[in-house]
């Protein structure tokens, strides 16, 4: 990648949807592991360009938290481990992600097709993959930058007949919420609230979606919580929080990779705990790491989890992010407990 690359749009929603206009057979992709919001993206991606007559699938990679995976409609999604995109497809749109490390698995096919991809997302950091990008990192989620292309493209966001369940509008609600932890973070600010409004006065049904996203869990999920819980260790006087998963404990849960979505929040109802970290290694030799943390406020401090993500090979946002070390959950922990004593809060406002 070039030194003078910079990860910022280069083309503006209106160019995005000209070009999704004249396509024929569009693959819309994300990160791997999705989230909500990326399977938000992808979802109101794949569904607005086949409002416009156009065919369209979504691809995705690594483990999928099953609830996530329920937004989508049967055919609307394939997963990678059987098979990558063909050639047919005349357009890519790369969403919630920007970063070649989160599309290991696509690249070989990727890569050679930059003329032809482009790229929505709210992240600050990426790579050159598209030849047209659309990054606004202010948004709350990546289906915010979407909603400006479905404007942009002039179509409806619900199904003829004012239908909003598995349309646009409930993809890009799925995303918007998930990724504020349901309007939790600060990230939910004014212009997060006013789509949320939008998209309710469409006909999105929040409670159903809710109890579809967060109250679905298996058993196993339980399993895997407490046995994270019993691995737990407080640093910094209470401040940072840090479990572990290890293959061992997977094995006595029973519980799957998609089965943990979530358990990194399990310590944030501690008063003290600013930092919640989930060390997991389920691959030998692989330790994977969640960050959340505590928006500012209270008078407690306040932690950039994103930066310190980024001391573990990864990133994120300000309060959720992610990191992979090539390590031993021992050897993970031996390099990561001076990182985080050390690891300072982000200086007070005003």
């Amino acid at each position: 990648m070039p030194e003078s690359f910079q990860y910022t749009s280069n083309a503006t929603p209106a160019e995005l949807a000209a070009r999704i206009s004249a396509c024929t057979d569009a693959c819309v992709i994300t990160h791997q592991k999705p989230d909500g919001d990326a399977m938000g993206s992808l979802l109101a991606a794949v569904r607005m360009c086949r409002a416009l007559g156009k065919r369209a699938v979504g691809y995705v990679a690594g483990a999928v938290d099953p609830n996530i995976q329920s937004l989508a409609e049967p055919g609307e999604v394939r997963h990678v481990s059987r098979g990558l995109p063909g050639p047919s497809h005349d357009l890519v749109i790369i969403v919630d992600t920007g970063s070649r490390s989160q599309l290991e698995p696509y690249l070989p096919w990727l890569e050679p097709l930059r003329d032809r991809v482009i790229l929505i997302d709210h992240h600050r950091s990426g790579d050159d993959l598209a030849a047209l990008r659309l990054v606004r990192p202010e948004c709350a989620s990546a289906t915010m930058v979407v909603a400006d292309v479905v404007r942009a493209l002039d179509i409806s966001m619900v199904r003829a007949g004012g239908n909003a369940h598995r349309s646009i509008a409930e993809a890009m609600f799925a995303g918007l919420a998930t990724d504020t932890g349901w309007f939790r973070f600060s990230s939910a600010d004014s212009a997060a609230f006013a789509l949320a409004s939008e998209l309710l006065a469409l006909g999105v049904d929040k409670s159903t979606l809710y109890r579809q996203l967060e109250e679905n869990e298996r058993p196993e999920r339980l399993a895997a919580t407490a046995q994270a819980l019993g691995s737990l260790r407080f640093l910094q006087d209470g401040r940072i929080a840090v479990m572990q998963l290890r293959p061992e404990d997977f094995e006595r849960s029973k519980a799957r990779p998609e089965d943990i979505g979530g358990v990194v929040n399990s310590t944030m109802m501690v008063g003290s705990v600013c930092v919640s970290i989930l060390m997991t290694e389920q691959e030998r030799g692989i330790t994977k790491m969640s960050f959340r943390s505590k928006p500012r406020g209270g008078g407690q401090p306040y932690y950039d989890v994103n930066v310190l993500a980024g001391q573990f090979n990864g990133g994120g946002h300000a309060q959720a992010a992610g990191g992979r070390v090539k390590l031993s959950m021992d050897e993970a922990w031996a390099m990561a407990q001076p990182i985080l004593e050390g690891y300072q809060p982000e200086p007070a406002k005003g």
